[in-house]
C-alpha cells in the first residue's frame, strides 16, 4: 500500500503543466507623465485589461481617491493637478486590494457581480464573494 505522500506526488506528476504552474500576478506599473499642471496616466487601459476590470471603473476610482477631476481618453487618463508616480501607484494598489483580490485566497481571478443593488467581488478560484462599496 502506498503512502499519502507517494500518491500525492504521483497525482502531481500526472497533472497537465498549466494546472500545476503558478505564475505570479503582476500589475503593470503606472506610467505617469506631467504636462504643465496636469498628470497623465498613459497606460490605464493596459492596467484595466490586466486586472480584468473596465477602464471606466478604474478611472472613477482613481479620480475619487486622488480627489481631483480628470478625463478618460483612449486608454489614458488626464488628471488635474500634479501627482507623482508613487502617489498614483499607491492608489492603484489600494484599488487592487479592495476591488480585485479575493479576501479569502488572494487570487486575482475575480469578477464583479451585482445582486439586488449590491456590488460583490466573486472569486472564480475559490467561489467566495464579498461586498464592495460602489464608486
Amino acid at each position: 500500500m502506498k503512502s499519502y505522500k507517494e500518491l500525492l506526488e504521483k497525482a502531481y506528476a500526472e497533472m497537465p503543466e498549466e494546472v500545476t504552474r503558478r505564475e505570479r500576478f503582476e500589475i503593470p506599473r503606472v506610467k505617469v507623465q506631467r504636462e504643465g499642471n496636469r498628470t497623465v496616466i498613459k497606460n490605464l487601459g493596459q492596467i484595466a485589461k490586466t486586472l480584468n476590470r473596465s477602464e471606466d471603473h478604474l478611472y472613477k476610482y482613481m479620480v475619487k481617491s486622488l480627489g481631483t477631476a480628470g478625463i478618460l481618453e483612449g486608454g489614458r487618463v488626464i488628471l488635474q493637478g500634479k501627482f507623482t508616480e508613487d502617489e498614483v501607484q499607491s492608489e492603484l494598489d489600494g484599488y487592487v486590494k479592495g476591488y480585485v483580490l479575493c479576501r479569502e485566497c488572494q487570487s486575482p481571478d475575480t469578477e464583479f457581480r451585482k445582486e439586488e443593488r449590491v456590488l460583490f467581488v466573486k472569486c472564480l478560484a475559490c467561489g467566495a464573494k464579498h461586498p464592495v462599496r460602489s464608486i
